[in-house]
């Protein structure tokens, strides 16, 4: 399965910046190793990632710790139903002295977006990052700008106040690579966060890895081999969330309103190469594809209202629909 496009130094490489980038955020971040995996796919990929938990849990300092490493440029938007598409991707504005129309860019130009709380803007400034984040570019006036080869939009939200939020659209949610969510730390982590904080670690900043460095993973990420039966896998996986009433139990079946797109089947690819380079390898398993059903597919499969009300997680479909599916 080993593919041999890949050389011993090229993966030698890869994992000294892999290394490096995590290393840097465990130094900074507490437990979340799932949070840090993604982060990694998603910059790997160079993919969207929506992160979800109750406030406080580390998310945006997780995403400039991310920045810090690497030394990209960061952006933060706070998402408030007042925010405009223009505070997002920018604007025109008129100078009185020339005579003419300036275009002022907005804070989507930066290589890391947070996109704090992205379910409290409308549904029209929300639309307004699918063009930025499907297209990578944006448009003022007329005029395309093309936003940087390292661009990720990591976005916000919060599962627990629900008054004064617009929920995302499917097609928005379908747009992010991973969807990540995070519970409550540890005893023995908190105390760690208190310690760290204590020592103001935060304090120090350091670039240990370059953006070059991450264009060279995302480049070599394209050259990890998926065997044919991997990609057939992934295929079916996606399928059965299509049709569920024919692979799952009717009892759960019930609960599934809609599928996952080809959307999904590209993300496991992605994801997965990337996973694969991660641990080192040159070529992907079925055991990469299981351990990223969750993040892929948690945002792809919409459930009815009695699946809420039954308190039905939709990882319970997920497990049904793995369980179902013959491994390679």
């Amino acid at each position: 399965m080993e593919n041999t496009n890949i050389s011993v130094e090229e993966i030698q490489k890869s994992n000294s910046i892999i290394k490096s980038v995590s290393d840097y955020y465990t130094s900074r971040i507490v437990g979340q190793k799932n949070l840090q995996i993604s982060l990694l796919i998603s910059l790997i990929a160079n993919g969207h990632i929506l992160v979800e938990s109750v406030p406080g849990l580390a998310k945006t300092t997780a995403a400039k710790v991310l920045t810090e490493s690497c030394g990209g440029d960061f952006s933060r938007i706070q998402c408030t139903p007042d925010l405009l598409p223009s505070d997002i991707i920018g604007t025109q504005t008129y100078n009185a002295k020339t005579g003419d129309f300036e275009t002022k860019i907005g804070p989507v130009y930066a290589n890391f977006v947070l996109l704090d709380e992205i379910n409290r803007s409308s549904s029209k400034t929300q639309s307004a990052m699918l063009e930025a984040m499907q297209e990578r570019q944006v448009s003022i006036g007329g005029e395309n700008y093309k936003l940087p080869d390292v661009f990720i939009v990591i976005a916000t939200q919060n599962p627990v106040e629900q008054e004064g939020t617009y929920p995302l659209a499917e097609a928005q949610q379908d747009r992010f690579i991973i969807k990540e969510t995070l519970t409550y730390p540890t005893l023995d982590e908190e105390i760690e966060v208190l310690n760290r904080i204590e020592k103001n670690i935060f304090k120090e900043k350091e670039q240990v890895v370059s953006l070059e460095d991450i264009k060279y993973l995302q480049e070599l990420s394209k050259k990890i081999y998926i065997d044919t039966s991997v990609k057939r896998y992934i295929v079916n996986i996606v399928d059965a969330t299509r049709n569920a009433t024919k692979v799952i139990a009717p009892e759960l079946a019930k609960y599934v309103t809609g599928g996952a797109s080809t959307r999904a089947a590209i993300s496991f690819m992605e994801a997965s190469k990337a996973l694969a380079l991660i641990n080192g390898r040159t070529f992907v398993t079925p055991d990469d594809i299981k351990s990223l059903s969750y993040s892929i597919l948690r945002h792809r499969i919409p459930l009815s209202f009695e699946a809420i009300a039954d308190d039905v997680k939709v990882e319970t479909i997920i497990d049904a629909i793995i369980n179902s599916i013959k491994t390679p």
